[in-house]
């Protein structure tokens, strides 16, 4: 049988001659993990007189932390509040990174630099939505099947599926994708991230993917000058302009920015990032 609907914007009904259900629409913090409708169902039973209730809910989404979202504009007292509220989540955070580096095999490497493929010009959220889609195939795949993979998860499916060819094919021939042999065998940390992002057979690393990369292998000391980042240096006036350095010479400028920044507030560099990145998104995440 055909139903009537009747909808509004806090909620909806839909009814026949034996049931009737609401659909009550649910606040933006409930609808992170509920879904936006609960169904709430009043039916007949056969002898038409008693009315059964049942309500329904979509399956409760995976839980996730979070932290207040800043929305007034920053100021080191604010920043070193955040931090302190925190530290402790960021350090599990830090030392998450440091385990990859201290114990995880080549093939972790590999998909880390791909979540960074992944995550240029898109979000994190994205980027881990894609680097599931695509695990199996990370060693052998070829493009056509990394593209299909990605369709529905990534914005830019065919593009990204070849940089993962193109990197993995240059990187098994001048390494044997041993990449932590290669991430540790150069002297000094700016070496190491220039290799990354002037080697034209890797794919899709400027120097913010590659300061991502290295940082959520376990390396320090790498800025990762993403929106969330400059806009918090403009907005505490240590910049004048939010928009992304396109020269290695204004990467480093302001890198050394928050790096004094860090020293001022009295916060390691490593942890300033995940606070400040926290503080314009509500959570922490890698």
């Amino acid at each position: 049988m055909t139903a009537n609907r009747l909808w509004m914007p806090r909620f909806g009904i839909a009814y026949t001659n034996d049931a009737i259900c609401l659909y009550l629409k649910k606040t933006k913090k409930e609808r992170v993990f509920f879904g936006s409708y609960l169904k709430i169902k009043l039916c007949r039973r056969a002898n038409g007189k008693t009315l059964l209730f049942s309500m329904e809910t979509p399956r409760i989404r995976q839980i996730k932390k979070f932290v207040k979202k800043e929305k007034e504009p920053l100021t080191i007292e604010k920043i070193k509040a955040a931090h302190r509220e925190r530290r402790a989540e960021i350090l599990e955070k830090l030392a998450e990174f440091s385990r990859i580096l201290k114990s995880e095999t080549d093939e972790r490497f590999w998909e880390e630099m791909v979540f960074c493929f992944f995550t240029g010009g898109c979000s994190a959220r994205m980027g881990l939505r894609s680097i599931e889609a695509v695990r199996p195939l990370l060693l052998a795949g070829n493009h056509a099947e990394l593209s299909a993979a990605l369709v529905g998860r990534h914005r830019y499916p065919n593009a990204r599926a070849a940089y993962i060819v193109a990197s993995r094919e240059f990187l098994q021939e001048h390494c044997g994708l041993r990449l932590r042999e290669k991430l540790n065998g150069f002297d000094n940390d700016p070496a190491r991230r220039d290799w990354l992002v002037k080697e034209k057979r890797i794919k899709g690393l400027g120097y913010k993917e590659a300061s991502h990369y290295l940082r959520n292998l376990g390396y320090r000391g790498y800025a990762i000058l993403d929106k969330h980042i400059l806009r918090s240096l403009a907005e505490l006036e240590i910049i004048a302009d939010p928009q992304p350095p396109n020269t290695r010479a204004k990467y480093l400028l302001i890198e050394e920015k928050l790096k004094n920044l860090a020293e001022l507030t009295e916060i390691d560099f490593d942890e300033l990032d995940l606070v400040l990145w926290s503080m314009k998104t509500g959570e922490i995440l890698k």
